[in-house]
């Protein structure tokens, strides 16, 4: 441990999430962990560690937090209104936090789930090779305030870098392919699920998500017939009053709902970020398409490192702007710029 982070104030939703639990499905776990793994990605690569570091992840808000040693911090996902000790910082970026100071994170404006990212990671122990909180599960819970986190080793780097800002926020269109019970869904039916604007229904959470749309339901000529059977995150069941819910990271591992399709996993952050209300419409790819969109989403993450840019920062917005160097070297004030130098 190298210090510890506390949480003055937590906001209603805070847990401690990493890429999850793979491999325990047949125990009956879910993966889980963060709802959008691409931001704990742009995390990793700000602060240049592990994609599998332990962030903070918040559910449409915040909170305060305060570190007793100086560290390295990056804040990335639902962008949310953030400063340290009331002196506005930027979002999807990596920031010093000086020990002592308060950082407090307000509400999301463009998603669901922001991240708060620290140098070296959160060094809780790990449940069964994750340290994710999967609270379907009954693992880890949901982060209160006055709770002290440890802080794992950082090997340090630079800050006040920053990414470009990716397009899942407010996005649209969201890509699925077939699933196990897709053709039990008359042609008709499926066309006109895929020509309807849905609204992601506020009641939405870390196990699934509710599309709300105007007209009657969705349903299939056996729709009381299916047997239960393996799903997966991703997964569109259309329950009985014909409305169909998006199963998110932490779904149960059976459901006996036919399905009329499976978002693609570079898509399932979209539904993740979508903000109560927001329009989704789903559109039918083939696998190689998917598997091609799979193959650019997990190039576009590796590369993440490369994309990393200086931070721009307003000087008048610094407060220790007399600690830096601006000028190298030494200059005259009287010397003619211009004049070429006599040999």
């Amino acid at each position: 441990m190298s210090g510890t982070l506390t949480i003055l104030q937590a906001g209603p939703a805070m847990t401690v999430q990493d890429l999850g639990r793979p491999g325990y499905r047949a125990l009956g776990l879910t993966h889980g962990g963060a709802a959008d793994p691409a931001a704990l990605h742009e995390g990793a690569a700000l602060l240049e560690q592990d994609p599998n570091s332990a962030a903070l992840e918040m559910a449409g808000s915040g909170g305060s937090f305060q570190a007793d040693v100086g560290i390295r911090i990056a804040l990335t996902g639902a962008q949310m209104q953030v400063s340290i000790d009331g002196e506005p910082i930027a979002w999807n970026a990596s920031h010093l936090l000086p020990a002592g100071s308060k950082l407090t994170i307000g509400g999301a404006r463009d998603g669901a789930y922001g991240y708060l990212h620290v140098g070296g990671g959160f060094d809780i122990e790990p449940v069964m090779e994750s340290r994710s909180s999967h609270l379907a599960a009954g693992i880890g819970a949901l982060l209160q305030s006055g709770e002290t986190l440890p802080l794992g080793a950082d090997k340090g780097g630079e800050t006040n870098l920053t990414l470009p800002r990716e397009n899942r926020f407010g996005a649209e269109r969201v890509r699925i392919v077939a699933s196990m019970q897709t053709d039990a869904f008359d042609e008709a039916t499926r066309a006109r699920f895929t020509e309807t604007i849905f609204r992601r229904d506020p009641r939405a959470n870390r196990m699934g998500a509710r599309m709300d749309h105007e007209g009657e339901g969705f349903a299939t000529g056996g729709q009381l017939t299916i047997v239960s059977e393996v799903i997966t995150p991703g997964d569109i069941q259309i329950t009985g009053d014909g409305a169909p819910f998006v199963l998110m990271c932490e779904c149960q591992t059976t459901g006996g709902y036919p399905r009329i399709g499976t978002v693609i996993s570079c898509d399932l952050p979209i539904v993740a970020q979508a903000q109560p209300g927001a329009a989704l419409q789903f559109e039918f790819i083939d696998l190689d398409e998917a598997l091609a969109a799979e193959t650019r989403h997990r190039a576009d993450l590796a590369a993440l490192p490369k994309r990393r840019q200086p931070l721009l920062r307003d000087p008048a917005r610094i407060r220790d702007l007399l600690g830096y160097q601006l000028i190298s070297g030494v200059v005259s004030a009287t010397a003619d710029p211009f004049e070429k130098d006599t040999p």
